[in-house]
């Protein structure tokens, strides 16, 4: 893996060629989905020639592929998009080129970043970077594998109920989820507009930290963002870290809780005092989730029509076939299955008693978290029960897939920032990460404690 300071003596353009050499020989991984190459030379050879230097000279990134960004279609993964060629750019991408950054590419994800495996991707899953046997984890699989090759020193993906911490973990990188409204999410495809957060991966804490710091903020594109609190001098004073019992059960790999305790350890050596926690809620958040979520999946998907833009079914003959024939050709199957459990909870007769019920169980595990940080800077637990499983094993099992989100998605109900950090390695070698979750804007004081931690040695 790279940081990016690895590239601070070369020229931009040296940069470039070199991270789209390393993309080109990922034949194996299939972590993008295509390169920006002719847009990505011709700024790095503009940089080169003068002007202000920012904090990210000539540092390659790539983008998950639901990013609106210049130089390539933005696909979401899915054949619905396939051809589309973005307007505009994403306002987290222009706030790294502002700083000098340089995309090279478009990262691949579960379509519409409907998944935790990036295998419901219409163009082929990606492969983890350390067992090509092995899922990439979802649905930001390829930013995750392209930090993890070493293509990029760091690139951006969306997170809405893990999709960034459960990939960072599978591939044993640094991934982020900041607090909701940390980043814009103006120009990046909707998934579920309660909880999509826009982070990012990288080899390390440092790196993940100045690269949040750029593309946090207000921005009057998306009026849920928050006004800019990444400089705020927020610290943690308790030195206490609170243990998510129930994440560290019998039913979890063993060898998954084994390496967060080991990690706990390394906490307890910074001073920190450790003790077990309840949450009682958690256990309904996996319900809640796969409630809310499809519900504003569907709405959001609604959109797209063969219409306005987007795939148009060749063989319509009619405007209902339009509608019927383009989404049956331009969806993936999960992506329909969403649509449908959204419907349903939405229709006339199970919005009370689904979707209400569930936005009112969130209310309790916002309050529950809340009362746990009156007590402790952080929460600790692990990303996923498992390290990464193999390739197909959970395809034809939703309710299994769902199962790997069960300790991702209480922070993204509660919008709380969480970052996953590489905590080891099984047996096998299979990467595990540890989850650190922290109150409403202590996403910077959450990097600095990665940070400390990875000095431990």
């Amino acid at each position: 893996m790279k940081s990016i300071r690895d590239y601070s003596s070369g020229s931009a353009l040296e940069n470039v060629n070199k991270a789209i050499a390393e993309a080109k020989a990922d034949v194996d991984f299939h972590s993008l989905l295509c390169l920006t190459e002719e847009r990505a030379i011709a700024r790095a050879k503009k940089l080169d020639d003068g002007g202000k230097k920012g904090r990210l000279h000539g540092v390659p990134f790539v983008v998950k592929d639901n990013f609106l960004a210049f130089g390539g279609p933005t696909t979401a993964a899915s054949k619905m998009l396939e051809n589309f060629n973005a307007p505009l750019q994403a306002t987290a991408v222009e706030r790294l080129e502002a700083e000098g950054a340089i995309c090279i590419g478009k990262a691949n994800l579960d379509a519409f970043a409907h998944g935790g495996s990036t295998e419901n991707s219409a163009f082929g899953p990606t492969k983890n970077a350390i067992d090509k046997s092995r899922v990439a984890g979802g649905s930001s699989g390829g930013s995750a594998v392209s930090v993890a090759l070493g293509i990029v020193p760091f690139a951006l993906g969306s997170d809405t109920g893990g999709s960034i911490r459960q990939p960072a973990s599978f591939n044993g990188v640094v991934g982020v989820k900041p607090t909701y409204g940390t980043v814009s999410r103006y120009g990046v495809v909707a998934m579920a507009s309660s909880t999509d957060t826009i982070g990012c991966f990288a080899s390390n804490a440092a790196d993940a930290n100045l690269v949040m710091e750029i593309m946090s903020g207000q921005d009057r594109k998306d009026m849920t963002t928050l006004p800019d609190f990444w400089r705020d001098d927020y610290a943690f004073t308790k030195k206490k870290v609170g243990v998510i019992k129930p994440f560290m059960s019998d039913s979890v790999d063993i060898e998954v809780v084994s390496r967060v305790r080991e990690y706990i350890e390394k906490l307890q050596g910074l001073g920190y005092e450790a003790e077990e926690v309840d949450l009682p809620m958690a256990k309904y958040s996996l319900g809640m989730y796969y409630i809310v979520t499809p519900a504003e999946i569907m709405s959001n998907l609604a959109r797209y029509d063969g219409i306005r833009y987007g795939h148009r079914s060749k063989e319509a003959k009619n405007l209902g076939e339009v509608y019927t024939k383009s989404r049956a050709e331009g969806f993936e199957a999960e992506n329909k299955r969403r649509i449908m459990i959204g419907s349903f909870v939405l229709s006339s007769g199970f919005f009370d008693a689904y979707y209400l019920k569930a936005q009112k169980a969130r209310t309790l595990l916002v309050n529950e978290f809340r009362e746990l940080f009156k007590q402790y800077d952080v929460l600790v637990g692990p990303v996923a029960p498992t390290p990464a499983f193999k390739l197909g094993e959970n395809t034809t099992d939703p309710i299994k897939m769902y199962l790997a989100d069960v300790m991702t998605v209480p922070a993204s109900m509660a919008g709380l920032p969480a970052i996953s950090v590489p905590a080891g390695v099984t047996q096998q070698g299979l990467p595990v990460g540890a989850q650190l979750i922290g109150d409403y804007t202590s996403d910077r004081a959450l990097l600095e404690l990665a940070e400390q931690v990875e000095g431990v040695i």
